[in-house]
């Protein structure tokens, strides 16, 4: 119809064909203007960002659309069933294609935020599965596009979905790494061990706050502002300990003391409690208590255990109650006992005896039993160990070496 009604104004292909341009030309106008005048300042009013991010993306496709339309029909005036005619056809076609891909790949994605930041979202789709949805959106408007352009082009499908297995064998073991991490990362999405915002420690004792979850890699957040990026292939296989889990925030925090043999638990017990009182980050709600856990081999064994607002502030509890109770204990004379050992020596060995018959003068004889009184255990250790210094590793023997073939 439209041929019919150029023919009807003339018969000269290139005016007709410079006719087709300057509508579509014009009518590209209009869409410009369109968008500019009334839509742009209609989603301004509206409380949502949504409508402004689609009207952004639309208007050049539409715009750039419109004018590939009218070149297309222009050159086909020119020309109608040549090679140029088909070339330029698929070319106008490709990158209209491609241009309406990355406008709808934008889209795709701001609706897809849009719906996970509404309060009442439910259901698959939330903060934690986003990049997932995300990221198949994009994956289906990308072969979408691709096989659209290959149609375009006229191009035969069947030997490149043929050849599709063996290229993705190929690249299956070219990028096994990274495939790994993709799955890791939907399982780590659809399973949800954290999610952002929780604070995760992981087997070698590296604690931060989950700041991005992707496909190929998790990004955490360390005490010390250090961003970290680990694999999610690395997550998927270790041990992962979410602090933040739970039906609250709040997280428990041990502080292990032992006091001497001897002392009052009463009063230390009631020293323990006194610390905690009044200290920042430490809960109210549950309340600090004291656990009397063993008898251990150099002293009482006890437990102060608080809660903290956040696992964050772990380390500065620890430290700030660690102070306070070094400090309520020397206030109160209760003392911290430390690891100390007694060395008895039961019988000599014939060497050393002998090397300290030689050393002493000859009417002096080896006592094999107690010091006598005249020695004192001091005059005696230094005496020992002078000895063991001048006779050498001699007295005790070669070095045992111990391997997979040494006996015991």
């Amino acid at each position: 119809m439209l041929v019919e009604r150029l023919a009807a104004l003339t018969a000269d292909p290139t005016l007709q064909a410079l006719i087709v341009l300057l509508v579509s030309f014009f009518v590209a106008f209009l869409v410009e203007v369109l968008f500019r005048g009334v839509l742009q300042i209609f989603v301004q009013n509206t409380k949502t960002h949504l409508d402004d991010v689609i009207v952004a993306n639309l208007r050049r496709p539409i715009f750039l659309s419109v004018v590939f339309t009218g070149l297309d029909i222009a050159v086909d005036l020119l020309g109608p069933g040549s090679w140029l005619d088909f070339v330029v056809t698929a070319c106008l076609v490709s990158v209209a294609i491609l241009l309406w891909i990355g406008a709808l790949i934008r889209i795709s994605g701001a609706v897809l935020h849009h719906l996970c930041e509404r309060p009442d979202a439910r259901g698959v789709l939330q903060a934690r599965t986003l990049p997932l949805f995300d990221m198949l959106a994009k994956i289906l408007l990308a072969s979408a596009g691709i096989y659209m352009i290959m149609v375009a082009w006229q191009l035969d499908l069947t030997g490149w979905l043929a050849s599709a297995g063996i290229v993705g064998i190929a690249v299956g073991f070219a990028a096994k790494d990274s495939l790994a991490n993709l799955f890791a990362g939907i399982f780590i999405i659809a399973d949800a061990p954290y999610k952002l915002g929780d604070f995760i420690m992981f087997e070698d004792g590296l604690r931060g706050r989950v700041t991005e979850i992707g496909l190929r890699a998790t990004r955490i957040l360390t005490r010390d502002d250090i961003e970290i990026n680990i694999p999610n292939q690395i997550i998927g296989n270790s041990r992962v300990v979410n602090e933040s889990a739970g039906p609250h925030e709040k997280e428990r925090v041990l502080i292990n003391v032992s006091v001497a043999y001897g002392s009052d638990v009463d009063v230390v017990r009631n020293v323990l409690l006194e610390c905690p009182k009044g200290q920042r980050w430490v809960c109210e709600e549950p309340r600090p208590h004291v656990l009397f856990r063993l008898f251990g081999g150099s002293g009482l064994e006890f437990s102060l255990c608080v809660w903290i607002q956040q696992p964050a502030h772990k380390e500065d509890v620890i430290d700030n109650l660690n102070t306070r109770i070094y400090k309520a204990f020397a206030s109160a004379n209760i003392e911290i006992p430390f690891s100390k050992h007694d060395l008895y020596i039961k019988d000599m060995p014939a060497q050393l005896l002998a090397t300290l018959s030689d050393a002493q003068p000859a009417a002096t004889t080896p006592h094999l039993g107690p010091s006598p009184a005249s020695t004192t255990p001091q005059a005696a250790a230094t005496q020992v160990a002078h000895v063991l210094a001048q006779t050498g590793p001699s007295l005790i023997g070669p070095p045992r070496r111990y391997g997979a073939n040494t006996p015991g």
